[in-house]
């Protein structure tokens, strides 16, 4: 097979070519504008034969349309994932979420390829009332751009697949945790505390209820839906069966760093407009294939601040870009 991965020097996009790559019988195009992606996430794959590295944009049309030719799969990663400042740049969205997936889309359909796995986000539910909650459920008003950004992209996925009769394996992720994470609320609460670690501020009450994912089980379960789904439009819940509240994170944090901050919360039961107090999935559809998560939420966010502890680098290379 021949992979073509938008996004590829970002947390899930290398995590991701790293793991394809061990087959040296097929090939991975990694396509990434640098923008958020690291250098240091590509240093393996830079020894490969088997992998090319292209630094171009997916906002770039006649680059990403010549970049993709030859390709049998795309994995559609890039996206801007800054959901608590997205009011602040509100075209931002639309551009390198929507526009962009649109602009892959069609670099596909010119090149004739008809294979798209897309990340998409439990986001789109806005606030659920079915908890767990399920792909068929009834949508409800969208509360933020990124969610609405990222669901205008399944659409036209969907539409794609309807129309010029390509198959889409759509993902709705909740949040991603392991090596390579570089955004969030561990990486947030991290820098704080490595600054001052008697006082950790808080965004909402920490009563948030949220469920995690550890990447190595995102990876494989995204690879087992690819080779077991067989519909035109293959929509799955990636997450696990259990949730935790932002306080319960916060405490296996410290525990593990061994310190007692002051916690100072503000903003009520909601961080930031659009940030979902209660998320949790219904993944049922996906262990129907055989897949169970091996990490649960606890050991994630500790093998996440003992990979940021070993690589502190991460917060001065991210102030860079």
């Amino acid at each position: 097979m021949k992979y073509f991965i938008t996004g590829g020097a970002g947390f899930i996009g290398s995590s991701l070519a790293d793991e394809l790559a061990k087959n040296p019988a097929d090939k991975i195009t990694v396509y990434d504008n640098m923008s958020t992606g690291l250098p240091e996430f590509m240093e393996d794959l830079r020894s490969k034969e088997n992998v090319k590295i292209i630094i171009g944009d997916v906002l770039d049309e006649r680059k990403l349309t010549e970049s993709i030719k030859g390709s049998d799969f795309v994995f559609h990663f890039s996206a801007n994932a800054d959901v608590r400042f997205g009011l602040e740049h509100p075209k931002k969205d639309l551009e390198q979420n929507t526009i962009a997936t649109h602009n892959v889309l069609e670099a596909m359909r010119q090149s004739g390829i008809n294979k798209i796995a897309f990340s998409s986000t439990g986001a789109v539910y806005g606030e659920a009332a079915v908890f767990p909650t399920p792909e068929n459920c009834p949508f409800p008003v969208q509360t933020s751009l990124y969610g609405s950004s990222k669901l205008a992209g399944e659409a036209l996925i969907s539409s794609y697949c309807e129309g010029f009769e390509f198959t889409g394996y759509i993902f709705r992720f909740v949040s991603i945790l392991g090596e390579r994470y570089t955004h969030g609320h561990v990486y947030d609460f991290y820098r704080q505390l490595m600054k001052n670690p008697k006082e950790l501020k808080v965004l909402g009450d920490g009563r948030q209820k949220k469920s995690y994912l550890y990447i190595k089980d995102c990876l494989n379960a995204m690879m087992t839906v690819i080779n077991s789904a067989k519909e035109p439009v293959n929509i799955y819940n990636l997450g696990t069966d259990e949730y935790c509240e932002v306080n319960d994170s916060i405490r296996w944090m410290c525990q593990y760093l061994g310190i007692e901050p002051e916690l100072i919360y503000s903003g009520g039961s909601r961080g930031w407009v659009g940030d979902n107090p209660f998320i949790f999935l219904d993944c049922n559809k996906l262990k129907q294939l055989g897949w169970r998560a091996e990490m649960s939420i606890k050991d994630s966010v500790i093998k996440t601040v003992r990979y940021i502890e070993k690589n502190t680098w991460i917060y001065d290379r991210r102030k860079e870009l």
